[in-house]
């Protein structure tokens, strides 16, 4: 069995396992009880009633957080002609046609975000192996798939998440860092919870949100009181 590290000891100390936390006071705890070097990542992970098995329980969105997430996006863009000068412009860190496509199918993805005009998708579509497995793959749904590639440049740059549900049921996502101020971390949470609620989808019964917690890299995981979460 592997040794629980000190400072994983220490992050644990007080904590209630079975104590539902308000937002501000969880958000709080993380906060206090960070010791590391580096701007840690604030997590949120939701435990929701579906089986993804099913196509009618699918959830799966994309959410622009107020505050952004706080780390730096690189964004590529299947695109050519003028949409291509859009992309560039827009701040797009990579820009392809073929080309693009040729680079991505030998493995080298130096990217963290892929956007595609319609055009672009039956040569895309070549990428599914690739781009599939790590939630990288264009999809009309989540807006990655677009004729407008400036506005979704520029989305995913300024903190837009995407979010999937796993097969267990949970959807999870990154929303923002330590450093950011409390409130900031109390908006991007929120505005995350109220996308995953209104991708509800249709096969969905009895309860939705079942549970959700909140950790940071190195610290504990905490429970959050789900009456707590609701947008004003």
């Amino acid at each position: 069995m592997a040794k629980i590290g000190k400072r994983v000891v220490k992050s644990r100390e007080g904590i209630d396992v079975n104590k539902a936390y308000s937002l501000d006071e969880a958000i709080k705890i993380l906060k206090d009880r960070s010791s590391v070097k580096f701007d840690e990542t604030i997590e949120v992970a939701m435990n929701l009633g579906v089986d993804p098995r099913h196509a009618d329980q699918m959830v799966r969105g994309v959410v622009n957080l107020p505050n952004g997430t706080g780390r730096t996006v690189r964004v590529a863009v299947f695109a050519k002609d003028a949409k291509a000068d859009e992309a560039r412009a827009a701040g797009a860190d990579i820009v392809g046609a073929e080309d693009l496509v040729e680079i991505v199918q030998k493995g080298e993805i130096n990217f963290d975000r892929c956007i595609a005009t319609p055009d672009m998708m039956p040569l895309v579509g070549r990428l599914g192996k690739v781009l599939g497995p790590r939630g990288m793959m264009p999809n009309p749904k989540v807006g990655t798939v677009t004729t407008d590639v400036a506005a979704a440049v520029k989305a995913s740059k300024g903190g837009a998440v995407e979010f999937r549900v796993e097969k267990a049921g949970i959807v999870h996502g990154g929303v923002g860092k330590i450093s950011f101020d409390a409130k900031a971390l109390e908006e991007n949470v929120r505005a995350f919870a109220d996308a995953v609620n209104k991708a509800k989808p249709t096969g969905a019964k009895g309860v939705y949100v079942k549970k959700v917690s909140l950790t940071s890299t190195m610290g504990p995981g905490l429970k959050v009181d789900l009456s707590t979460l609701a947008t004003a």
